[in-house]
């Protein structure tokens, strides 16, 4: 599926076998999968019809009376149309919901109840942005003399004879035995879908990109397209023109017109071409091999064009395509490898994005069946690249997956033991391409050879740092190769010709530029100063980086780079290469490598962080040991089985591991079968080791001692993995304090999983966030939590929606826990004829009840239960709408109350001036209060100033005061302050988001100059609103030497102050 050529039809080796890079190799696949190309279809529905349903649907179809606004069909526009050209056909034919109302009809007639409330369905969802598309009679199609329709017809035999050979099964040239299996049926479901209908138009997509790695097969699908087309099989209603550019090929010359280039590819005049041109809406246009560029697109958009008979720069003519200045009716298809996509997107209108995923775990399995033939070497060569899943992941690509049975089949035969042989996936790609220079390269002298291999490894690395796929004889002197050189490896298929006005090459592989690049850093070079190309820390890093929401395009690099100091592997390079190794920057690479450094947190996209994947393809223990002896803490995405395998053997080696935050998106069924969001397949290897894999990795909560906090977050595991991993939980090695689900499947927490907080007497804290909490886990909850083996000391429920009456079960069950110390509520409704006295758990320490609905006769409950309560110091009531009532009686208990309540949290809880008296009051005579938060609340100039007047006491002991957003002015300045210079215990004030003004501002700083004492004043700008619910209800940490006042402050004000203390 990857669209690389070569001057050569084969590659030496100890058996003759053809090279799959040659020209005229079939080795490229569409059986290739991607991600739901119909992902935001309309219409999908039709899929469920059966061939017979279908074939009976399109002949009501043709029956249908005609509609005002629609256009009749004819048989011939249906006779071969599959499910998805159906579709696109009805919304073309039958515009807005036309197309829903005639769907719905005919289901009605075949009585097919369900897909008639299916269309009612999608009808209601997308009306309000359905936008039919605009009909085009048939009387504007393009008409087209004798000679010229034979012309169209002679371009389309051309196309068929060019691209049949992707059709051909077995053909493989010089035998039958070394071929790439095919699975043309995954066309039929494929190809018809890229030009679906979306949502939320309902209208057929003019962009559609599909995108993948190098290999995948995206040149492949480019040409399975324009077979299809040529067969009038492509959406044959449309009537299409359709046509394949290649970005390289059409940059022969300087300037050209775009009608000069379709003139060129239909070997007729501009008069046809022309004609083709001026009705753009019948125009296809697949556009390809970006990645071959050597020039960049143009961001001028005063450059473009719109005139298809201007000659213009290759550059600007394809800038224009792509924006759509120039044909905007026509339909795109794009090619792109995953680091354009980013060069290429900002010109797009309104892409649909295919991402191509090469072979599916069936389909790999499926390749090693049909490659080694004898049912026992298929066995065993499935089963070692299956125990080892990077290399298994790379066999999605499916030139990789030949290269990797080529090697296995080769070393099966001569009885050698594959897992000595080929340690990791890199020993694999020493062998092949060490293997390509012994016999062709022979009759070169030793140094000859070590000449050209250290040319080849400059030259592959200097473009992997630069992003230079394409390289020119500027490049190839620069890296002192010559033309012996360069036709050397034109005829070994490691380079191939790029067309273009000057002798361009590129690595037939990328991969082959990767291995080579990496190959660079690991060979001994005896005539330096240095006997090794040294990688200094910036380009160490930037091989392990993992970008956020980015793919490291280094990253296979630096996984070669890895494997390769691999001692197997490096004793490998050293006898079939010919050259000696320095172990120089292995030592630079443990050295960097150990260093903490900041990295985004993976996304779904990318799993494990890259340095992981990396140390554990050097598969040695004492490296991966020292270099992640000390990590603390790591984030992880396991979507896949290579994610659980490289995330297990590098998490056994983090001795000092104290916190894990784990996101799972794995299926472990009954029988041991393994999948993620697609469906599972029919074939069984692999299935039993998934299994185990998961064991394996949850056996890290049983060697990790010093692992305190596990959070699993936006998961999905089912009922027997959970317990598995439940059961890892509750061993006696796991030191586990504290467990936290975030966003995480209800079906998740289940009665395994709420045991260990009984079977765990380790275990501290439990936090459930954003996660639906069923009526049956929390019956087993709260039982739970009356165990007199549940030692828990804070429970943590937030965002998780329950009946007031569930929370009342539990808080009387939080009665007969003693040991539970802290109890944080949001979200949640606690009214409703359930009163806050059940909350009345004599000893809680800290209560926190955010966003619960809270309401006057809930603060006449809370102060009942605080009256009961010795022992709670902490308490926020913050998002509740108090009003000004409910906090008067609450200020009114603590001045009446001796109470070791220190901080207290009123934030956006509907305050007023009005209740600021009661306040005032209360902190005159409660001395315990240490920490107080009423951001978000409107007391104005006259509420904060009489909250001032029992701040001045220098006895106060309010060491925090918290008034964000209070809608004051520089009015209480002074009273703001007479309070700075008078109290002594003021260490943290929080005037930010209020409108003081700039004489406010200087006001308060001229008497910060002022302050005497030894106490340092330090401004602040307020950092971040998004403060969790536990920092919240502990309040920002105060010195005692310092004074920290956070505000909107200038520098200016900053540095005045700096100076002044």
């Amino acid at each position: 599926m990857c669209d690389v050529t070569s001057d050569s039809s084969s590659c030496s080796s100890s058996s003759p076998s053809p090279s799959p890079f040659s020209t005229s190799s079939p080795f490229f696949s569409p059986s290739s999968s991607s991600t739901f190309p119909f992902k935001n279809g309309v219409m999908l529905y039709l899929i469920y019809l059966s061939k017979e349903n279908l074939q009976r649907f399109k002949q009501l179809l043709l029956e249908e009376i005609p509609r005002p606004g629609s256009i009749p069909i004819t048989w011939d526009q249906v006779q071969m149309a599959r499910w998805a050209e159906v579709a696109h056909l009805l919304t073309e034919c039958f515009p807005g919901r036309l197309a829903w109302d005639v769907t719905h009809d005919i289901f009605s007639k075949m009585n097919q109840t369900e897909l008639c409330l299916r269309v009612q369905m999608e009808l209601n969802d997308i009306l309000p942005n359905l936008k039919p598309e605009t009909l085009k009679p048939r009387d504007m199609q393009v008409n087209l003399e004798e000679d010229e329709s034979g012309k169209i017809q002679e371009y389309k035999r051309r196309v068929m004879d060019e691209y049949s050979t992707l059709l051909d099964r077995t053909t493989w040239p010089g035998n039958h035995t070394d071929f790439f299996y095919q699975d043309v049926c995954r066309e039929e479901t494929f190809l018809p879908c890229l030009l679906l209908p979306r949502r939320p138009q309902g209208r057929q997509p003019k962009t559609v990109v599909l995108r993948g790695v190098a290999g995948i097969g995206k040149t492949s699908q480019a040409k399975m397209v324009m077979s299809a087309w040529a067969k009038n099989r492509f959406y044959p209603h449309k009537l299409w023109f359709a046509f394949y550019i290649h970005c390289q090929d059409s940059d022969q010359v300087d300037e050209q017109s775009f009608c000069e280039l379709i003139a060129r590819k239909l070997s007729g005049t501009q008069a046809l071409a022309s004609k083709i041109l001026s009705k753009p809406d019948q125009l296809l246009l697949l556009l390809d091999g970006f990645e071959d560029l050597t020039w960049t697109l143009t961001d001028r958009p005063e450059d473009l064009s719109e005139d298809w008979n201007r000659k213009l720069p290759w550059s600007v003519l394809l800038t224009s395509l792509l924006s759509k200045r120039m044909l905007p009716e026509a339909t795109l298809l794009i090619f792109l490898r995953f680091p354009f996509w980013k060069n290429v997107s900002p010109f797009l209108k309104c892409p649909s994005v295919i991402t191509l995923t090469g072979f599916s775990v069936p389909e790999r399995t499926r390749y090693f069946r049909t490659y080694f033939g004898n049912e026992n070497e298929a066995e065993e060569a499935l089963g070692f690249v299956m125990g080892n899943t990077i290399l298994f992941s790379m066999c999605q690509v499916p030139v990789i997956c030949w290269l990797v049975c080529y090697c296995l089949k080769q070393q099966m035969g001569r009885g050698a033991n594959l897992p000595q042989t080929y340690p990791n996936a890199t020993a694999v790609f020493v062998h092949y391409l060490s293997g390509l220079f012994p016999t062709k390269a022979k009759h070169l002298s030793q140094k000859t050879h070590q000449e050209q291999l250290k040319g080849l490894c400059s030259l592959a690395a200097e473009g992997m740092w630069e992003r230079r796929w394409v390289f020119n004889k500027t490049h190839l002197k620069l890296a002192r190769l010559d033309e012996t050189d360069v036709a050397t490896f034109l005829s070994l298929s490691i380079f191939r010709r790029v067309a273009g006005k000057e002798d361009l090459y590129a690595f037939t592989l990328l991969t082959f530029q990767e291995f080579f690049a990496a190959l660079l850093y690991v060979l001994c070079f005896p005539k330096r100063l240095r006997n090794f190309h040294a990688l200094d820390q910036f380009y160490i890093l930037r091989l392990i980086a993992h970008p956020r929401r980015k793919r490291n395009h280094l990253a296979q690099m630096a996984l070669f780079l890895f494997g390769l100091f691999n001692e197997t592997c490096t004793l490998a390079v050293e006898q079939r290469f010919g050259c000696k190794v320095s172990w120089g920057n292995k030592k630079k690479l443990l050295k960097t490598a150990s260093l903490p450094h900041e990295s985004d947190p993976p996304t779904l996209h990318h799993g494990v962080p890259q340095l992981f994947n990396c140390l554990h393809e050097i598969q040695e223990e004492a490296f991966v040991s020292q270099t992640l002896s000390d990590c603390r803490r790591a984030v992880l995405v396991v979507n896949r089985n290579k994610d659980m395998q490289v995330s297990a053997f590098c998490l056994k080696r983090c001795r000092r591991l104290q916190a894990l935050e784990l996101t799972v998106n794995l299926i472990v069924t009954k029988a041991g079968q393994f999948y993620t969001d697609s469906p599972p397949c029919s074939e069984s290897e692999g299935h039993e080791r998934s299994s185990l894999w998961w064991q394996d990795f949850c056996s890290i909560f049983k060697t990790l001692e010093n692992l305190e906090v596990l959070a699993v977050t936006h998961s999905t595991v089912d009922a027997d993995s959970l317990m598995v991993l439940s059961s890892a939980l509750t061993h006696p090695h796991c030191k586990l304090q504290k467990l936290i689900f975030r966003h995480v499947s209800p079906l998740m927490l289940n009665e395994d999983l709420i045991r260990v907080l009984v079977e765990n007497q380790h275990l501290r804290s439990l936090e459930i966030q954003a996660t639906e909490v069923r009526c049956q886990v929390m019956e087993f909850l709260c039982h739970t939590l009356k165990h007199p083996r549940c030692f828990l000391q804070c429970l943590r429920l937030e965002d998780c929606p329950f009946s007031p009456k569930n929370w009342a079960d539990l808080a009387r069950n939080l009665k007969s826990n003693i040991h539970l110390k802290t109890l944080m509520l949001r979200r949640s409704s606690l009214e409703k004829g359930e009163p806050c006295h059940h909350l009345a758990v004599a000893q809680l320490e800290r209560l926190a009840l955010e966003n619960c609905d809270l309401t006057l006769l809930s603060c006449k409950s809370l102060i009942y239960s605080l009256e009961s309560n010795k022992n709670l110091t902490h308490l926020s009531l913050a998002k509740n709408s108090l009003k000004d009532d409910g906090a008067k009686q609450l200020w009114d208990a603590l001045q009446h109350t001796r109470h070791p309540l220190q901080r207290l949290v009123l934030r956006n809880c509907a305050l007023t001036s009005d209740c600021c008296q009661n306040m005032a009051s209360a902190l005159n005579k409660n001395k315990t209060l240490r920490s107080l938060d009423l951001g978000f609340n409107s007391l104005k100039d006259d509420g904060v100033i009489m909250l001032c007047q029992p701040l001045m006491d220098p006895d106060s002991g309010l060491q925090v005061l918290e008034l964000e957003n209070c809608l004051f002015t520089s009015s209480c300045c002074e009273a703001m302050a007479s309070v700075l210079l008078s109290n002594q215990s003021l260490r943290y004030l929080d005037l930010s988001k209020n409108d003081i003004q700039c004489h406010g501002v200087r006001f308060l700083c001229e008497t910060i100059q002022k302050k005497k004492g030894k106490v340092k004043v330090i401004l602040e700008k307020k950092q971040s609103d998004g403060v969790d619910m536990m920092r919240r209800l502990e309040g920002p940490v105060v010195k005692n030497e310092i004074l920290q006042i956070v505000q909107d402050w200038n520098s200016e004000y900053c540095a005045e102050v700096a100076w002044a203390n």
